[in-house]
């Protein structure tokens, strides 16, 4: 099965939210659509960034899956950098 992941900076959290919630709920978005291979929260260049790393059967199903853990997000922070992609070999790709 196909692995695709989605990424995106995390900014100001909205009132209310704390930051150590914002990536358990992004992986339980995705978790409860498909199973969950890995998830991360890195710094890069001052900025945090969330990453859920995924199954799908293709990429529609894995943009569906995408689109709705950055919906979360979306609703639990300012996000930017918003991306879906799908690991061929060991490089990813735009989906």
């Amino acid at each position: 099965m196909p692995s695709y992941r989605v990424r995106a900076a995390v900014g100001t959290l909205r009132p209310g939210v704390a930051a150590p919630d914002v990536l358990p709920e992004a992986v339980a978005v995705a978790r409860a659509r498909t199973a969950v291979e890995a998830h991360d929260v890195e710094v890069v260049r001052g900025e945090a960034r969330v990453t859920v790393r995924y199954e799908a059967d293709d990429d529609q199903a894995a943009r569906q899956i995408g689109w709705a853990v950055l919906a979360r997000l979306d609703e639990l922070a300012e996000i930017s950098g918003r991306s879906v992609t799908r690991r061929f070999g060991a490089r990813w790709y735009r989906v």
